[in-house]
């Protein structure tokens, strides 16, 4: 009969502890966000607020209920199409948003939706067939189990009539 060596079972005890303690305890996210697809901004618009709406999961597998305590925005433009007032890369910075709810129960999952005010302008001189801008929309989430950014899955168009 052969038997295990000192080196030989140290290893496999090693191997064992090591897979136990990779994964660590179950832990809060939040991710799958998704924006509005489009918005009309209207011919003639100056800095113009509208609500964009945006949606994310949130998944809490803890054994406590986590608060959403603030949540804010920020949208990137990624492209454009026809004469545009900002360049590829500008971000702008929506501030506050609306959410609701206000806490994911212990062992829940659940949908986060989110109220953001953007801004439009359409420059009523500018004559094009068609001009937008595509925005990847970032969503900072503070909660009580820590800071999250999340971005979008889809961009946000906004298109000069």
């Amino acid at each position: 009969m052969r038997r295990a060596t000192p080196f030989a079972l140290a290893t496999v005890v090693a191997c064992v502890v090591a897979a136990g303690c990779s994964s660590g305890p179950p832990k809060f996210s939040l991710d799958n966000e998704t924006v509005d697809a489009t918005f009309a901004c209207p011919s003639g618009s100056d800095n113009t607020t509208y609500p964009l709406h945006a949606t994310l999961d949130a998944h809490n597998p803890t054994s406590s209920s986590v608060t959403i305590q603030s949540v804010t925005a920020q949208l990137k433009l990624a492209a454009t199409k026809g004469p545009w007032l900002e360049k590829i890369g500008a971000t702008y910075d929506a501030g506050s948003a609306t959410f609701d709810p206000a806490s994911v129960p212990a062992g829940a999952n659940t949908t986060i939706k989110v109220t953001v005010t953007s801004a439009c302008t359409s420059d009523k001189s500018i004559i094009a067939p068609l001009s937008y801008g595509e925005y990847v929309v970032d969503l900072h989430v503070t909660t009580s189990s820590g800071s999250y950014i999340v971005a979008s899955k889809n961009r946000h168009r906004i298109v000069a009539t």
